[in-house]
């Protein structure tokens, strides 16, 4: 049986994302390559814990993983490259989460099995980007502008002398307890591999220069103000051969003039006159696929719940739309003209203005029950 994502990192279910971003590092340090070499057994740790953090730490995945366990990426459907799923790639696990280990270009080099060329990834980027609720109702495509670095036209490397392309340098030192062999990233070339050979005049010292480039995002159905995207290779470039940061989108919700949120449900205020409870009507009211009209039956009372079913929001993770609930509010007129004034009080004493709830006229706290029943 495969083992569970949580007991790979040593966390509970319960754990935070910054709790699970410090046990997958602290794993991943555990068993790094570099501190290990020839040990198998310490790579295929190091594997595991990258695939349960590309899980975990996506709160979509986590989600899913929460709910079906490992059967929920059977056949690919997990993403990325986690084991069981197609195998590891080193160099992938070093790419996606260089920057979880921390410096410049991606902390810790990608090695493949044996201590071959660093791999350095570029900066990531974030954008925020608004969305209406219409918008996240039914998934949207964004066109936005990003500023980002891109290795100049012109620039040509060489491989570094100092490293040798490796990306690294290993120093053996002598100690009580025998040889130690540690590695860090080489100074001349910051990790890269590479060195700069030529560049155009209006490039940096890295041969990049600073481009605006109109992105294309797919917004699916369904995400929540707070949630964040990944664009892959839309951040800044790497110098050398290396592979581009990610545009991090993280979603805002707008409000909406009518419409409240809670979940995949929405929330409708419906406002009546008296004579309307009374005699029942017909409204129009918004919806986030546009308006509709629905039946307001004679004799409604304020409090009254409509629900109609999958006017809401899908859910993010495919298990269906929500439903969109009317809230029916009676009201009652601030003012009156005296022919008003005393039909009412003529009406006071009337049996059919006395209050007589009956068993579906539920209290509020029993509708709030049903609501999220």
């Amino acid at each position: 049986m495969k083992e569970d994502f949580y007991d790979i990192l040593g966390i509970s279910k319960g754990a935070t994302a910054a709790e699970i971003k410090k046990a997958y590092r602290k794993k991943a340090i555990e068993h790094h390559p570099d501190k290990n070499p020839g040990d198998s057994s310490a790579e295929e740790k190091f594997k595991k814990a990258a695939e349960a953090y590309e899980i975990l730490s996506d709160p979509n995945k986590k989600a899913r993983y929460d709910q079906y366990g490992h059967q929920a990426f059977e056949g690919g459907g997990g993403g990325g490259f986690g084991g069981g799923r197609g195998g590891m790639n080193m160099d992938d696990i070093f790419s996606q989460f260089g920057d979880i280990f921390g410096g410049g270009g991606g902390g810790f080099g990608g090695f493949g099995g044996g201590g071959g060329r660093r791999t350095v990834k570029g900066s990531n980027l974030r954008v925020r980007l608004k969305l209406t609720l219409e918008e996240i109702a039914n998934g949207v495509e964004k066109k936005i502008k990003v500023k980002r670095k891109k290795v100049a036209s012109g620039t040509t490397y060489n491989t570094c002398t100092t490293c040798n392309g490796a990306g690294q340098v290993t120093r053996i030192q002598n100690t009580i307890l025998g040889r130690m062999q540690t590695s860090a990233p080489c100074s001349t070339c910051g990790g890269s591999g590479q060195m700069i050979d030529k560049k155009p005049a209006n490039a940096d010292a890295n041969g990049m220069i600073s481009t605006e480039e109109t992105v294309s995002i797919k917004i699916p159905a369904g995400v929540v103000d707070g949630m964040q995207l990944k664009v892959t290779g839309k951040g800044n470039d790497a110098p050398g051969n290396g592979i581009a940061g990610d545009l991090l989108v993280a979603i805002e919700e707008l409000p909406h003039e009518s419409l409240s949120r809670e979940g995949d449900n929405l929330h409708y205020d419906l406002y009546v006159s008296y004579s309307d409870a009374a005699l029942g009507s017909s409204k129009e009211i918004d919806t986030v696929t546009g308006k509709v009209r629905i039946k307001v039956d004679p004799g409604v009372q304020s409090g009254k719940i409509l629900r109609l079913r999958s006017k809401g929001i899908p859910s993010i993770n495919g298990y269906g739309t929500g439903d969109l609930l009317v809230h029916v509010n009676v009201w009652t007129p601030r003012t009156l003209t005296k022919e008003q004034k005393e039909f009412f009080e003529k009406m006071s004493e009337d049996e059919h203005f006395q209050p007589k709830p009956e068993r579906e006229d539920k209290s509020f706290f029993e509708k709030v029950k049903d609501m999220f029943s």
